[in-house]
């Protein structure tokens, strides 16, 4: 992790006045995947994207399927990487330090700092408390003290510590659909991340734990930078200070939430945002 922050704090210092509004930036930033057989199409999965999203803000991520939104999250802390004809193009920049073009960057530190959660919540077969100290324990910490008062602060934090603190020795999976997720959300608060990344988090949820996933979002940007993938404009719109609208692969409007909403610059977004395909 030192790695990446040193990095971070040399190009802050290079560039202070054009990058400190900026938490993570997208810098003409282009995803393709290969071919597997030979004679195959190239996909562009993301094209060309310019993108700034500021600190202890919620950035909402909308558009029809097949528009690069989950290919753009998970290229912040390089989960494209796994796939094996996975190819970028341009950067992104985290705090101003490049996440493609260093060649000494550390992986692991970045996915700490950038944490994933996904549209299904993927719980550990532990208990409840396990799921939350198994990371920091990966990474070192095998204080008891320590751990109980990290897993107490993500639970709270990820708004369901009152709902589970009589139970952490619990199996994790007697945890409803709603909990279940915010136990993922607590999961990734655990690793003292700077951004949270959401895939469509509450898709699978029903109308009441969607709800307290949103106030949960809400009252976390005051800490963290909050990128969050939504195939619902509705929620889109309740939760974001920016929204991003992409089509095919391509930005085709940033702005303030309110604005996208009552009056967008793009045909094309206003006939998303009202329905009329998608």
């Amino acid at each position: 992790m030192k790695e990446f922050m040193d990095t971070n704090l040399n190009k802050n210092n290079m560039s202070e006045t054009n990058l400190s509004a900026a938490k993570v930036r997208f810098d003409n930033f282009s995803v393709s995947f290969l071919p597997d057989k030979p004679g195959g199409a190239i996909v562009e999965a993301l094209s060309g994207i310019n993108l700034s999203v500021g600190d202890k803000k919620i950035l909402s991520v909308i558009g029809p399927s097949r528009s690069g939104k989950t290919s753009l999250l998970r290229s912040v802390n390089r989960l494209n990487d796994l796939h094996p004809n996975f190819v970028p193009g341009g950067d992104i920049l985290i705090d101003g330090a490049p996440v493609y073009a260093s060649s000494n960057i550390d992986i692991t530190a970045l996915r700490r700092k950038a944490g994933m959660v996904f549209a299904r919540p993927v719980i550990l077969p532990l208990s409840i408390y396990e799921n939350i100290a198994y990371g920091p324990r990966l990474a070192g910490n095998n204080s008891k003290p320590s751990l109980d008062e990290l897993v107490e602060s993500a639970l709270k934090d990820a708004y369901v510590w009152e709902e589970v603190k009589d139970r952490l020795q619990s199996p994790a999976a007697s945890l409803s659909g709603g909990q279940r997720q915010r136990l993922c959300i607590a999961r990734v608060l655990s690793m003292r991340p700077d951004i949270i990344m959401l895939d469509e988090p509450t898709s699978a949820l029903d109308p009441v734990s969607t709800a307290k996933i949103e106030e949960t979002l809400i009252a976390l940007k005051s800490k963290y930078c909050i990128i969050l993938v939504t195939n619902n404009v509705k929620q889109a719109a309740r939760v974001g200070d920016k929204t991003a609208f992409f089509l095919m692969g391509r930005l085709i409007e940033h702005d303030d939430t309110s604005k996208i909403f009552t009056t967008p610059r793009d045909e094309r977004t206003e006939n998303y945002i009202t329905g009329r395909f998608g």
